[in-house]
């Protein structure tokens, strides 16, 4: 019965203790999931950005010499 009772303690003890990692590492990915989605944000603000800037480039008057050349 002894050796019982201290199995069931260990499994106990174990299942505690992966509750605790779990928790933990869920944590974890949540905390990673907000950096991925602040990165991704700020991704397509300079994709946007960047392709407004292209777009102006493309508008702008063709580099000619001066008249004085």
């Amino acid at each position: 019965m002894a050796d019982q009772d201290a199995r069931i303690t260990n499994l106990e003890e174990t299942v505690a203790h992966q509750a605790k990692v779990i928790e933990e590492l869920s944590d974890q990915l949540t905390e990673q999931w907000k950096v991925v989605e602040q990165t991704r944000a700020k991704l397509d603000r300079l994709t946007e950005r960047f392709l407004n800037l292209e777009e102006q480039s493309l508008e702008a008057p063709a580099i000619t010499r001066p008249p004085h050349y």
